[in-house]
């Protein structure tokens, strides 16, 4: 995955992500309504936001434990250089336990995050992650309970809000 452009996002960019993130299946029509603007102009914002990688998807979120998978961990990875990540990368992808794998700085040289249905399955997903001859060690960290979950309103909303105190603070310097 690339990374996305720098898009600069202003109130409605954020109402209206808001307004997604509340209600996923909301449509556009509905969206204008709220938002007290033309449908064609919430339109361009969601294309947008799409084109430029900051809205990835519209899927619903799901919560692994309430399907049976009540164990999540944290996985370093020590991947051998000679083999490299993405044969590694191919390997985990095919696992359907691992949520997600970064590449990272430090100790490690990747950082997955799984799920099990207990710690015996859990060892089973180990066992099959580290089955590859290219994964030479793994240090894992079960988590015992999710304090903040995942999330990107607070940061889109702190964003824009930066970018507004910004903005005013050059129209008061064009002012004076």
């Amino acid at each position: 995955m690339t990374a996305a452009q720098n898009v600069q996002l202003d109130r409605l960019d954020v109402a209206l992500v808001e307004l997604l993130a509340a209600e996923p299946r909301i449509g556009v029509l509905e969206c204008s309504r709220r938002l007290r603007v033309a449908r064609g102009t919430v339109q361009a914002r969601l294309d947008k936001l799409v084109a430029k990688g900051v809205v990835l998807g519209f899927g619903p979120d799901l919560a692994p434990a309430a399907i049976g998978f009540d164990v999540t961990s944290f996985v370093t990875l020590e991947i051998s250089q000679r083999h490299g990540h993405d044969v590694v990368t191919a390997h985990l992808s095919r696992i359907p336990e691992v949520l997600e794998a970064h590449t990272i700085t430090g100790s490690g040289d990747m950082l997955c995050r799984i799920v099990a249905r207990s710690n015996a399955d859990l060892q089973r997903v180990i066992d099959e992650i580290l089955s590859h001859e290219g994964i030479s060690r793994a240090s894992t960290i079960i988590a015992l309970a999710e304090q903040i979950p995942y999330r990107v309103l607070p940061l889109v909303r702190s964003v824009a809000g930066a970018r507004e105190v910004k903005d005013e603070s050059r129209d008061t310097d064009k002012s004076a």
